[in-house]
């Protein structure tokens, strides 16, 4: 993982959204470990260059909804940082609705009591599906938020992809256009 020194998440329960440490509390502590990072290099292209994590062990939490007869429905994506959720087709179809976009900041961290930046499928509402792409449950360990921008979890991608609420999505990620 890099230069990213890790620990149990639960022995560091200040690098922990608020959400995110009710969820792991009682799990065994091998579910998720914890490292404490400069928020400056939270987002995921700055984390990986100064971590020296391969952004293909890092995977992206996007809060995305749709509207269906004035439902909003919502659902937590997680890619790889190697690729992007494809909302237009795959989550649309997902959640039924006729569009699907990312939800607003502010909307989004008022929902899921985390930071913008940090969010992670673990503590989010249990309503909320969390579509997982194959590639992250693959992973032996996948670097995701904490809730909190000043931290990164590493999280095996079979506790991902079974988390309460999660299913594994084919075609969620697709890669990202080269330039």
């Amino acid at each position: 993982m890099g230069r990213l020194p890790t620990e149990p998440a639960l022995t560091r329960p200040d690098l922990l959204a608020t959400p995110v440490k009710a969820a792991l509390d009682g799990m065994p502590p091998d579910t998720a470990y914890v490292a404490e990072i400069d928020p400056n290099f939270a987002d995921t292209a700055a984390f990986c260059a100064a971590y020296d994590v391969a952004p293909e062990v890092s995977a992206n939490c996007v809060v995305v909804a749709g509207k269906r007869g004035g439902d909003v429905r919502i659902a937590a994506c997680m890619v790889l940082a190697t690729t992007r959720a494809d909302v237009n087709n795959v989550v649309k179809r997902r959640l039924d609705v006729r569009k699907a976009s990312f939800l607003p900041m502010d909307d989004a961290v008022a929902a899921t009591g985390m930071e913008y930046g940090g969010i992670t499928p673990i503590g989010l509402p249990a309503d909320w599906p969390v579509l997982v792409d194959p590639a992250v449950a693959a992973l032996p360990y996948a670097v995701v938020g904490s809730g909190l921008r000043r931290s990164k979890l590493a999280v095996p991608g079979d506790v991902l992809s079974t988390w309460p609420g999660a299913e594994i999505v084919d075609g969620l990620g697709r890669p990202v256009p080269q330039e």
